[in-house]
């Protein structure tokens, strides 16, 4: 993170000094606006808006329903409150604001928005005549990408690939095999599609967000026995250890969010694809397992 702090206010400076002033940025920048899908108030509220915000809340949704991984470390509640406190909601605001400077700056500079970092840098270098400054750039943008992904995006899947065969697979190797993984996908790729590949993947997180949120707020009313989250055989181990309700209400939610593409009256629900699944997800979870015993009291795990 303090890379792309370090990396994010550079840029910011840069894009300050250049055009004259924030206020020449978000003056001179209409072209950032883009065309209304509609014509109308609610045409764009669907047809950008909308499925911008799902792409973002998607983006970190990731870290937001993995935050276990990290928060189970900290000595006390309050510890993990401030630290996701001022690790996201002050983090997620700043890059944001310096992602729409930056790209703002760009258009008033070259007519034409530049949101790729790696692609500014190399224009930069160009103009300064200087590849030191490039080669300088690309390290840290390098150095930050991987320190990040690292913290954020690895420990949870070697986490799992590790839960799958813990005495032969180790934390260490279930991020070698989540490296391999990610490599073998092409991600760069995706670039291509990148708010289809958003959507897509936030349908799926969250009807899980919707099934996390459900169980513990609703079905359990914040009262778990401890003890058998990690006993072979618990009241959580469901038949063979998977809970088929939750995994039908997973199905649900995500094909209420893929409906969206079958026809352009549904769009809304796949440009909405997290909030609809999540919905969807949290409703059926809740209607399947009202049949279950009542939630155990926090005596109960003595």
């Amino acid at each position: 993170a303090p890379f792309l702090i370090a990396v994010g206010l550079g840029l910011l400076w840069w894009a300050v000094d250049r055009v004259g002033g924030l206020g020449s940025i978000l003056r001179d920048s209409g072209a950032l606006h883009g065309s209304r899908p509609g014509g109308t108030p609610s045409g764009f509220l669907l047809g950008l808006f909308l499925p911008w915000v799902t792409a973002m809340v998607g983006f970190w949704a990731t870290l937001a329903l993995n935050i276990p991984d990290f928060t189970r470390y900290a000595r006390s509640q309050r510890d993990q409150m401030i630290g996701q406190t001022v690790g996201l909601l002050a983090t997620m605001p700043l890059f944001a604001f310096i992602g729409i400077v930056v790209t703002g700056a760009t258009v008033v500079l070259y007519g034409h928005a530049i949101w790729n970092p790696v692609e500014l840098v190399g224009r930069l270098s160009a103009e300064s005549g200087s590849s030191l400054l490039g080669l300088a750039a690309l390290i840290v943008i390098l150095v930050a990408t991987l320190t990040t992904n690292i913290a954020a995006n690895v420990v949870a899947p070697a986490n799992s690939i590790a839960n799958l065969s813990p005495r032969r697979i180790s934390s260490r190797v279930g991020g070698l095999i989540a490296a391999l993984i990610g490599v073998l996908i092409f991600p760069w790729k995706l670039l291509d599609s990148y708010q289809t590949w958003l959507l897509s993947y936030s349908g799926l997180l969250g009807g899980v967000a919707g099934i996390l949120v459900c169980d513990y707020l609703v079905i359990r009313r914040r009262q778990l026995v401890v003890r058998d989250l990690y006993r072979v055989g618990g009241r959580y181990s469901y038949r063979q250890g998977v809970n088929r309700r939750a995994v039908g209400a997973l199905a649900a939610g995500v094909l209420v969010a893929l409906a969206g593409t079958l026809h352009p009256s549904l769009a809304f629900l796949f440009r909405g694809a997290w909030f609809s699944a999540t919905a969807v997800s949290f409703v059926v979870y809740y209607l399947l397992m009202r049949a279950e015993p009542a939630p155990v009291t926090v005596s109960e795990e003595a």
